[in-house]
C-alpha cells in the first residue's frame, strides 16, 4: 500500500467529516487507506464515521490519550509505504497527495515533508515551515521580534523565513497539523515522543528526523486548509505552554540552561507588556451580503430564509468581482476542493468571508477573521439558524 492517512480526533465531528470527504477525493486514485483514531470524543464523531465512511478503519479509544500516544496507535496499525499525520480541522485538495507522491519520488533523503498551510480567509500560517528553536531563536519568537524585523535574517529563524511561503526547500521543522513521511522512519526514531508538552511534539519529531541524516521539507505546491492555525489564539495559556515546550526540547536534544531560562522569562515579560498594550484584537463584522456558488436555487432559497437577507447564486468567477463584506458559501456538490483552496488564496484580504458546504452534508464550515477558528453553521429544513460556534 502506497498510503496511510492518519486523522486523529476529538470533538470536532464537523470538521472531521469536511476532512474525511477531502482525503477520500484526494485518495480515489492511490492504493492507499484511511485510519480515525477517536479520543474518546462525545459528540457522534464515531457514529458518523461508521455511518458516512465505512471502509475508514476507525480506532476508539475509551480515554483521551493525548496527540502523541493518539498518533503512534494509528500508525501501529497502518499498512501504508508512506504515512500522513492530519488534523481533522484540515481541507486538502484533490491532487495534494499525488504531488507529494511526485516529489518524493524525485527526491533523496527525505525525511518529513510539509506542505503551504492557509487559514479560514486564506492567509499563509507560518508555522508551516520553522527553524530549530534554540534559545535565541525561541525568544525572538515569544517577543515578536521575528515581526519587527521582518527582513532580518537575524530575527527570522523561527519561521524559517529564508525560504518565501512560495518557494519548496529544506526546513528543519514541520507542523502536525500535515505531516508525510516514511512509515518505517517514523518507527524507527519511535514515533511521537509521548512525554511531550504541547506545542513540542512535531518540533522533538522533526528535530529527531534530522538527527538521522534526513532532511525535511517544505512543499509549497499543494496547498491545504487549517482552520485552527497556531495564529488564532495567543494569550498567557498559549505562552506558558509553549514556554514548557521549548524547555522540554531544549532539554532533551541539548542540556539545561540558565540562558534559556533567561530568555524564557525575559521573552514572558515583554509578550505581557506587548499583549496590554495592543488591547484585544477587533473582531470581524458579520457579512453584509452572501453569494453562494452553485446551481441550487432550493439551497440558495433556504439559506436567504436562514439568514434573513439576499443571498444571490452565481457561478465563481462572477463571484469574486470587487470586494466587500461579502460571504461567499462554495457548495461542495459543484465545486471541488482544489478551487475552493484556490479561490481563498486567490482573495485573501479582500474583505471577504469563506464558507464551505460539504458534499452531501447539512452544515457549513468556515471563519471570517484571521483572529477566530474555525465555526459551524448547521443548515436547518426548518430555517432556523444555529449562531456559529466556535468548535474548541
Amino acid at each position: 500500500m502506497q498510503l496511510s492517512v492518519i486523522i486523529l480526533n476529538y470533538n470536532v465531528r464537523y470538521f472531521l467529516e469536511q476532512c474525511v470527504l477531502s482525503v477520500e477525493s484526494a485518495i480515489k486514485d492511490m492504493d492507499a487507506e484511511i485510519i480515525v483514531i477517536d479520543n474518546n470524543s462525545h459528540d457522534d464523531s464515531c457514529a458518523m464515521i461508521k455511518a458516512r465512511f465505512p471502509s475508514v478503519k476507525l480506532i476508539e479509544n475509551k480515554e483521551n490519550l493525548g496527540f502523541p500516544k493518539g498518533n503512534n496507535n494509528g500508525v501501529s496499525q497502518a499498512k501504508g509505504e508512506y504515512i500522513c499525520i492530519l488534523n481533522p480541522d484540515t481541507v486538502v485538495a484533490e491532487d495534494t497527495f499525488e504531488k507529494i507522491a511526485s516529489f518524493l519520488a524525485m527526491t533523496k533523503d527525505v525525511g518529513i515533508v510539509g506542505v503551504k498551510l492557509i487559514d479560514g480567509t486564506g492567509n499563509f500560517l507560518p508555522e508551516s515551515k520553522r527553524g530549530t528553536p534554540t534559545p535565541w531563536v525561541a525568544f525572538t519568537k515569544i517577543t515578536g521580534l521575528y515581526q519587527l524585523f521582518p527582513k532580518s535574517s537575524f530575527f527570522n529563524k523561527y519561521y524559517a523565513r529564508h525560504l518565501d511561503e512560495n518557494q519548496t526547500g529544506k526546513v528543519d521543522i514541520l507542523v502536525g497539523a500535515f505531516m508525510v513521511m516514511n512509515r518505517e522512519l517514523y518507527t524507527e526514531i519511535g514515533g511521537f515522543d509521548e512525554k511531550c508538552f504541547m506545542y513540542s511534539d512535531d518540533i522533538d519529531l522533526s528535530y529527531s528526523v534530522l538527527k538521522k541524516g534526513k532532511s525535511n521539507y517544505y512543499f509549497h505546491e499543494t496547498t491545504v486548509i487549517h482552520y485552527k492555525g497556531e495564529s488564532t489564539v495567543k494569550d498567557d495559556t498559549y505562552m506558558k505552554r509553549f514556554q514548557e515546550a521549548m524547555s522540554f526540547f531544549y532539554k532533551k536534544h541539548f542540556r539545561s540552561s540558565l540562558l534559556f531560562s533567561l530568555f524564557m522569562k525575559l521573552g514572558m515579560v515583554f509578550f505581557s507588556l506587548v499583549k496590554t498594550l495592543q488591547g484585544k484584537p477587533k473582531p470581524k463584522l458579520p457579512p453584509k451580503n452572501y453569494v453562494l456558488i452553485s446551481d441550487d436555487e432550493v439551497l440558495r432559497e433556504k439559506l436567504e430564509y436562514q439568514f434573513k437577507k439576499p443571498v444571490r447564486l452565481k457561478n465563481l468567477s462572477k463571484a469574486l468581482i470587487g470586494n466587500g463584506k461579502t460571504e461567499i458559501i462554495f457548495d461542495q456538490n459543484y465545486i471541488d476542493f482544489k478551487t475552493v483552496i484556490q479561490a481563498f488564496e486567490a482573495n485573501k484580504n479582500r474583505g471577504f468571508s469563506f464558507k464551505i458546504l460539504p458534499k452531501s452534508c447539512d452544515f457549513m464550515i468556515g471563519s471570517n477573521s484571521s483572529f477566530d477558528r474555525g465555526e459551524v453553521i448547521k443548515i436547518l429544513d426548518l430555517g432556523i439558524l444555529i449562531h456559529p460556534k466556535t468548535i474548541d
